[in-house]
């Protein structure tokens, strides 16, 4: 069954988005999660209408965050786009908006970090208004530069533990974690934080550091465990098909659509 199978909009890169949502219901997806550039052509509510057309619903939207930044005023900045973020995801009928949290801003990692906390802080009250969850994502350490100076799902944790259980929590990409010697036992203190369970696999050896994801079964890691895991911690949310590759950007949505299908089958469904 395929109920909870979500495709992420970074899997099929350039598939033009009524293309994407039209294959999706197609291929019997019910959930797609979508991107705000891929958004903004078209506005946010016509594009909820067409996927409303389409049959699906949107899973997560990607992507909030990247708080840090040099001075406080484009810390203030960075903090009201987050704003439109959220009033974009609860137009798009989504309740989950993916935090990518930000890199180094102006040399001081643990000042970039102090920042994400009170970004996210900054940001709560609205995104209760609005009914909207944040889902914080540690990305792998190699990204703590440039894309997110939250690197695990312990630091993730200790930022979302902050707030309430129902509007910070995480998201679980398996592409970020799968290397964490802590990562089973941090994802039982998860729990009802999981917002948002993310696929894809890590190629060995990673041809790129941004565009080198892989699809399932294709690399290292034990899906089944990552699955079990994810449910026993009472996740029973939508599970998004994440990848960055051009190779598979360049290969027809229908066929990286089927593909995703039976990968999810035989590696990733729930037993």
């Amino acid at each position: 069954m395929i109920d909870r199978l979500s495709l992420n909009q970074k899997t099929t890169e350039l598939w033009p988005l009524p293309e994407t949502l039209e294959g999706c219901a197609a291929a019997g997806l019910r959930w797609v999660g979508l991107w705000r550039e891929h958004v903004a052509p078209f506005g946010v509510e016509r594009v909820a209408e067409m996927v409303r057309a389409a049959g699906l619903r949107v899973s997560t939207l990607c992507r909030g965050g990247f708080f840090p930044a040099d001075t406080d005023a484009g810390w203030k900045a960075n903090v009201e786009e987050n704003h439109r973020v959220l009033e974009e995801a609860a137009a798009l009928g989504t309740d989950t908006v993916v935090l990518v949290c930000g890199g180094i801003a102006g040399g001081d990692l643990e000042r970039s970090r102090d920042q994400v906390a009170a970004g996210i802080e900054a940001i709560v009250p609205r995104a209760r208004e609005l009914g909207v969850r944040l889902a914080i994502e540690p990305l792998h350490p190699m990204y703590c530069a440039d894309r997110s100076v939250i690197v695990t799902l312990r630091q993730a944790l200790e930022i979302a533990e902050r707030f309430p259980a129902g509007v910070v929590g995480v998201t679980i990409d398996t592409f970020h974690l799968w290397w964490d010697p802590e990562i089973w036992d941090l994802l039982g203190r998860a729990g009802p934080r999981i917002f948002s369970y993310q696929v894809c696999d890590w190629l060995d050896p990673l041809p790129d550091v941004l565009m080198g994801r892989g699809m399932m079964g294709d690399g290292v890691i034990d899906f089944r465990r990552f699955t079990d895991a994810v449910i026993a911690a009472g996740y029973d949310g939508p599970i998004e098909v994440e990848i960055f590759n051009h190779d598979v950007w360049n290969t027809p949505g229908e066929e990286v659509l089927a593909t995703m299908i039976d990968r999810y089958l035989r590696l990733v469904s729930p037993g």
